[in-house]
């Protein structure tokens, strides 16, 4: 459990790198493009990888830190049981639906690594190196969903870290 947690943290540290890296390529291409008449072939293409796999790889570590986006001006109202009922539906559905996601990702990433597809543009990169982001996103987020169903069940729920709560 406890190399799982430094593992989402890792990915989440990554993944800020490679927002930053988006921004500074988008820039950089916006420079090219307009101030020296001179675009890029690879910024484009580049920063959007960058921000399939950083939100990718970030979203377990956002779900367990609790700052994914709640609505929760009806399970505030609840009580502590029904807080801990509400949680365990929610992971519920979350879990199901990453596990649907992982399997059916997996399924298109592998078609196209299969038959070496590649993105069609001046860059031309295999498109598995995309689509590979989504089951490995949603597998990290099957296992934290699981987790904090776990969690839920138990009795053991965090209370939220931030947001708009007070």
């Amino acid at each position: 459990m406890a190399l799982y947690a430094r593992t989402i943290t890792l990915f989440a540290w990554v993944a800020a790198i490679m927002f930053v890296a988006a921004g500074c390529m988008l820039t950089y291409e916006v420079l090219a493009r307009y101030l020296f008449t001179a675009p890029t072939i690879w910024a484009a293409e580049l920063s959007q990888l960058c921000l399939i796999w950083g939100a990718m790889i970030s979203m377990s570590w956002i779900m367990k830190a609790n700052r994914h986006v709640a609505v929760d001006v009806l399970t505030d109202s609840l009580s502590p049981t029904g807080k801990r009922i509400a949680q365990i539906i929610a992971m519920g559905f979350v879990a199901f639906f990453s596990a649907v996601v992982t399997w059916k990702g997996w399924g298109i990433f592998w078609d196209s690594f299969e038959r070496g597809r590649t993105t069609g543009s001046m860059l031309d990169l295999p498109t598995w190196v995309s689509e590979l982001a989504i089951p490995v996103g949603f597998a990290l987020l099957l296992a934290q969903a699981v987790i904090e169903l776990g969690k839920a069940v138990s009795g053991q729920m965090d209370t939220p870290s931030g947001g708009m709560h007070p």
